[in-house]
């Protein structure tokens, strides 16, 4: 059983993609504010997030999604481990 991290940025910082409103976004970043893009269909989609309002964020277990409000508006985010393959060929195929 996996325990889930005590904040946002605990998640986010082991996490390699996220799920953001129902989107999968690869493309994020976390400096001094959380920066999230992803298409959706062919409509480019930008959230940004303080970091205070990432240090908010309060996790929803019925629904095993973060809660975090730009100042408008509510946003689920699911922090997920995507598989990433290795660019490195396997030692035993030598």
């Amino acid at each position: 059983m996996t325990t889930t991290p005590d904040t946002l940025l605990a998640a986010l910082e082991a996490s390699s993609m996220l799920e953001i409103d129902g989107l999968h976004a690869w493309d994020f970043s976390l400096g001094e504010a959380l920066n999230v893009e992803c298409m959706d269909g062919r409509e480019r989609k930008v959230w940004r997030f303080t970091l205070d309002q990432v240090k908010a964020a309060v996790f929803d277990e019925s629904l095993q999604s973060w809660v975090v409000n730009d100042g408008n508006a509510d946003h689920r985010i699911v922090c997920l481990d995507a598989f990433t393959p290795s660019d490195e060929d396997d030692a035993d195929e030598a």
